[in-house]
């Protein structure tokens, strides 16, 4: 079964991107095609790219960077969701992403981004051409949320509309799709 890796990508206090994330990995989990790893980027705590060489070189001298290399290149598709910082994606996405090279390559990739009115499309459409360079390939859909907070129960919850749930769902399709077509090239 492939593993399926759901990124949690605000480090902030009180960030709505838990909620929202473990909403999804909710759903991948009874979805049934995938093993899902969860990441909270808060809780992976990377230091800002504290290693001396090239990551396409694979020389990691950092414990914790060989794990990350290891969790990353044992996974076959992600989701990341993440909002919208000043029109573009959190830096701890971008961290995240910069620490590896090869282990992100041939592999597919889904987005779940909010913010105000753009419902966080503006950090999309930044993050499309870092996961490009990293030879991943995207989703067609994606998962916009405008205004979140509105959608949180009072236990502070994620409650999905009808349209993202329906979105998430073609999404994990795709994600099953592309990682049969990409996994000879891996």
């Amino acid at each position: 079964m492939p593993t399926l890796m759901i990124i949690s990508g605000s480090v902030r206090t009180g960030r709505i991107s838990l909620p929202i994330a473990q909403w999804v990995r909710r759903d991948a989990e009874a979805d049934g095609r995938f093993d899902v790893d969860f990441v909270d980027l808060a809780e992976l705590a990377l230091p800002m790219m504290d290693e001396p060489n090239h990551p396409r070189l694979r020389q990691y001298t950092q414990p914790l960077t060989r794990e990350w290399s290891s969790r990353v290149a044992n996974t076959d598709a992600f989701l990341f969701a993440f909002p919208e910082y000043n029109y573009s994606y959190s830096p701890a996405i971008k961290n995240a992403l910069d620490y590896l090279s090869a282990e992100w390559n041939r592999k597919p990739v889904g987005f779940i981004n909010w913010g105000g009115n753009s419902a966080g499309t503006r950090a999309q459409v930044a993050l499309r051409p870092v996961v490009t360079a990293l030879g991943m390939v995207s989703t067609r859909g994606s998962v916009e949320i405008n205004f979140p907070q509105q959608q949180l129960d009072d236990s502070g919850a994620f409650l999905p509309n009808e349209q993202q749930s329906t979105v998430l769902a073609s999404q994990l399709d795709e994600l099953a799709a592309l990682d049969e077509a990409l996994r000879p090239l891996r």
